[in-house]
């Protein structure tokens, strides 16, 4: 097992990331404040990983409430929500009983934002089950729903006390689901770990044909680039807005084509070649650049190109996006691989240009 810590003074947390972790209640039990949790997950991972998880807990002691949802992003709204927190009511869950994310992001997005918000907010702890969870949405304390007009519009910063990646759940994960993680590790060594980029190039083949030393290390590598960005920049008035590279593009695509429609690590994928075009047509990056990024993105099963909305739908979709500032878009853009800039002073003509070609396969 390795350990990493997001630093954040008295909130700081860790990552456990090895083998066989779920069945370790005491990385669970040993953060909790009341020997008493509720576990939300879904109707997929619920007959995969709750059984276990559970008997670990009661083992350890650890009484059990199951929240099971509906899998799917789609179900990522206020009445989903209001499943989870009727749950919590109708079993008298206290300000101390915590509340353990077993799932993807969908489920740690919804569990994190329940924690949030139930009873003024209490504590919860986040056990990933997909690789795009693992390396991203369970670290960093972002939790959220989406809204009919944008995704995670609505939502809080709220930390959880431990991450507890296991990585054997990787060995049921489909493999759409495991292509649509590998997008947002590609993403760390875009935006600052060139190095990490070279290692992806070069052992791509490896992390598609799941080899568990090298998923293991892209994991830990993924989660350590995060945890340093977090620390530094915990409500992304800064740094962390780096983040977000591919995720303007990536959020308008899901939300235009239909949440659940294209899986969000997919969405970002296509955003992420969308917002290297632009760099390249802004003169940032190189033709080569760009063709390492695309043969890198295809090599993992992602798409390359988005799908034709077009300009005028992209515009308004991207217009509700949260990093909208003084009513102008901000956008992550690429300096090179491994570094990253925000802007939001793009042309006009160079982002219509960029968004008339998607879908044509340009």
């Amino acid at each position: 097992m390795q350990t990493l810590t997001v630093a954040l003074d008295a909130r700081s947390y860790p990552i456990h990331i090895g083998a066989g972790l779920i069945a370790r209640a005491e990385l669970i039990a040993e953060r909790l404040p009341q020997k008493k949790v509720a576990v939300v997950t879904n109707s997929t991972v619920a007959p995969l990983y709750l059984a276990p998880l559970r008997r670990a807990l009661v083992a350890a002691g650890v009484a059990v409430v199951p929240i099971t949802l509906p899998d799917g992003e789609a179900h990522k709204n206020w009445e989903t929500l209001n499943v989870i927190l009727d749950a919590l009511l109708e079993h008298r869950c206290e300000r101390n009983t915590a509340l353990i994310a077993l799932g993807g992001g969908v489920i740690g997005d919804l569990a994190g934002f329940a924690a949030a918000v139930y009873q003024r907010g209490v504590p919860y702890i986040q056990v990933p089950t997909t690789l795009l969870a693992q390396v991203d949405s369970a670290v960093g304390g972002k939790t959220a729903i989406n809204h009919p007009l944008g995704k995670n519009m609505v939502g809080a910063f709220h930390q959880p006390l431990a991450v507890i990646t296991d990585t054997d759940t990787l060995a049921t994960l489909p493999d759409r689901e495991l292509s649509a993680g590998l997008a947002e590790v590609i993403k760390y060594g875009l935006i600052r770990d060139p190095q990490f980029f070279a290692w992806l190039e070069a052992n791509i083949g490896r992390l598609v044909r799941r080899e568990p030393e090298s998923l293991a290390y892209a994991i830990e590598r993924s989660c350590a680039n995060k945890a340093e960005i977090v620390a530094l920049d915990e409500r992304e008035s800064g740094p962390r807005a780096l983040l977000n590279y591919g995720h303007t593009f990536g959020h308008a695509i899901e939300a235009g084509v239909g949440f659940g429609t294209w899986l969000h690590g997919e969405a970002v994928a296509a955003g992420m070649v969308l917002a290297a075009r632009l760099s390249l047509r802004l003169g940032l990056i190189a033709d080569a650049d760009l063709a390492r990024i695309t043969a890198l993105i295809s090599a993992a099963g992602l798409p390359r190109h988005a799908p034709a909305l077009g300009r005028e739908r992209y515009l308004e979709l991207m217009g509700h996006d949260k990093k909208v500032q003084g009513g102008r878009i901000r956008f992550i853009l690429l300096r090179r691989i491994g570094e990253a800039l925000v802007s939001d002073g793009v042309p006009e003509e160079a982002l219509v240009a960029v968004l008339g070609a998607a879908g044509t396969h340009a």
